[in-house]
């Protein structure tokens, strides 16, 4: 019996290590591959006032991800694609501070920007869920306005740089966005584990140590995206039955941008709907988040909150869209008062979580086994009705 135990267990270890050797090798042959290379307020010696600009340029093979971090106004990432490896940012800066024009930021030459977009994070918001129905339509308070935060400074030598800011009329605390980079195809370390491509970003959002303004408080957070010709109108969830990377939870939410009447993704926001009530994620701190359908929003009043925006875009096409945290029966955030969210934002079509080998070698020997104990089993009623039928024949008499 142990004999036999211990067979199967080889036979195990070597379907599983045949499936990763395969998994491997075809993502190694398809994954992109890019060079990071980051600057601080291009073009300046000294720290502008107000708020910082980071740039992080990712070079491929034939095109350049150019990644604009702002904190001059409500937080914005921008992206822009170019079909060129030597396409660079300019920045006039006493346009771009004044706010009141735009082309004061430019990618060059323009001619090989193949896509642009960008995420605002524009206002906070808080309701008193007395009721514990989680309805944020009833007893909100006024919002928090991102773009009169004080933020910090951002550090061109952090590798995972931080951004962390309150308005005055927060008694503790801080809402902190912390910004991630990629070179290549991989998953990040903690929960909720996005998976993510060299053609990608990773928005870590959290709210930490704030005072609450009521006993039940909850909270959503606003966004929004903007494309020029491509605007954000489709947030799709799909669904999934592996939660190896992301425990009890089997869905994802993809806000996406194309052009009209095309299937084509050509940039995406992507996340998996649940937040975290401490620091370090675990399953037990885990709740549920919603979202809101994508809302045409005022371009103008956008680009009025984010110096990003006004700086780069003539005409902002711009929805946004609510995401809530918490649902009826969940604690309310005075239990932890610490709030954690984390976000995709990347162009091209959004990364697919696929089963991994192990799950992929358990599902083929969990479903295997019985349909081969079905055969054999068969077989062998088969053979012994055969032996059976063959010694009860009569013989011939001579």
């Amino acid at each position: 019996m142990a004999a036999r135990w211990s067979g199967g267990v080889r036979c195990v270890i070597f379907v599983f290590s045949v499936f990763t050797s395969c998994q491997s090798l075809m993502s190694g042959a398809e994954t992109k591959q890019r060079k990071l290379s980051t600057e601080l307020n291009p073009g300046l010696s000294t720290a502008p006032p107000g708020g910082d600009l980071l740039h992080v340029r990712a070079v491929g093979d034939n095109d350049t991800l150019h990644f604009l971090f702002c904190s001059l106004g409500a937080p914005t990432l921008l992206l822009v694609h170019t079909n060129s490896s030597s396409s660079t940012v300019k920045v006039n800066w006493p346009l771009f501070l004044a706010r009141n024009t735009s082309d004061s930021l430019m990618v060059e030459p323009e001619s090989n920007i193949l896509y642009s977009t960008a995420v605002v994070f524009s206002r906070l918001f808080e309701y008193d869920d007395v009721n514990d129905t989680a309805d944020p339509t009833s007893d909100l308070f006024p919002p928090y306005e991102l773009r009169n935060f004080t933020w910090s400074r951002l550090n061109q030598s952090d590798p995972i740089p931080l951004l962390c800011g309150s308005p005055t009329n927060f008694t503790n605390g801080s809402l902190c966005l912390q910004l991630s980079f990629f070179d290549s195809e991989g998953r990040d370390q903690f929960w909720p584990r996005l998976k993510h491509t060299a053609d990608s970003s990773q928005l870590g959002v959290w709210l930490d140590g704030v005072l609450p303004r009521a006993a039940h408080s909850r909270f959503l957070l606003e966004l929004q995206a903007v494309g020029g010709a491509y605007p954000w109108s489709r947030l799709e969830v799909h669904q999934s039955i592996d939660d190896e990377y992301t425990p009890s939870i089997f869905k994802v939410s993809r806000w996406i941008s194309s052009a009209n009447g095309s299937s084509d993704v050509l940039g995406f926001v992507q996340w998996k709907p649940v937040a975290y009530r401490q620091p370090h994620p675990a399953l037990e701190d885990a709740t549920p988040c919603r979202h809101s359908d994508p809302r045409a929003q005022n371009g103008e009043a956008t680009a009025a909150s984010s110096g990003l925006i006004q700086g780069f875009f003539s005409q902002p096409d711009v929805f946004g869209v609510n995401v809530s945290f918490g649902l009826a029966g969940e604690p309310f955030y005075n239990s932890t008062k610490f709030l954690s969210w984390t976000v995709l934002v990347g162009v091209g079509s959004p990364p697919v979580d696929s089963f991994s080998p192990l799950v992929v070698t358990i599902m083929a020997v969990g479903l295997g086994a019985p349909v081969l104990l079905l055969l054999l089993g068969g077989l062998w009623v088969c053979i012994r009705k055969s032996a059976a039928d063959s010694t009860t024949a009569y013989e011939p008499i001579n």
